[in-house]
């Protein structure tokens, strides 16, 4: 069974720093890119970052700069570096890869 596993989410100050993990089972990370995508309350998913099978990352301008993802291949693992978080980078963040979506993990940011 393919699962994607989130965690790594919480509540967090402004300036603060989080690490975000994606745990697949059922599935290889390593020949296919995967993503991390967002959705705040009353918006549409955004794409944050991905990693892609060659190990070739983007992000997208609100993460340049302050995120960073990377890929575990002994640990089928992708994670995502967020530091210097702002509170607009609150929302639910997803892990994605090929068909597949994690059920997300939370992340706020506030004082």
């Amino acid at each position: 069974q393919v699962q994607l596993v989130e965690s790594g989410g919480g509540l967090v100050q402004p300036g603060g720093s989080l690490t975000l993990t994606c745990a697949a089972s059922g599935l290889n990370l390593d020949f296919y890119a995967t993503g991390w995508f967002r959705q705040a309350p009353g918006k549409e998913r955004e794409y944050v970052a991905s990693i892609a099978g060659d190990g070739i990352t983007n992000y997208a301008d609100s993460a340049k700069g302050r995120f960073i993802i990377s890929r575990n291949i002994a640990k089928n693992t992708v994670s995502l570096q967020m530091t210097a978080l702002k509170p607009e980078d609150t929302a639910i963040y997803f892990c994605h890869f090929r068909s597949y979506w994690g059920q997300g993990t939370q992340v706020t940011v506030s004082s």
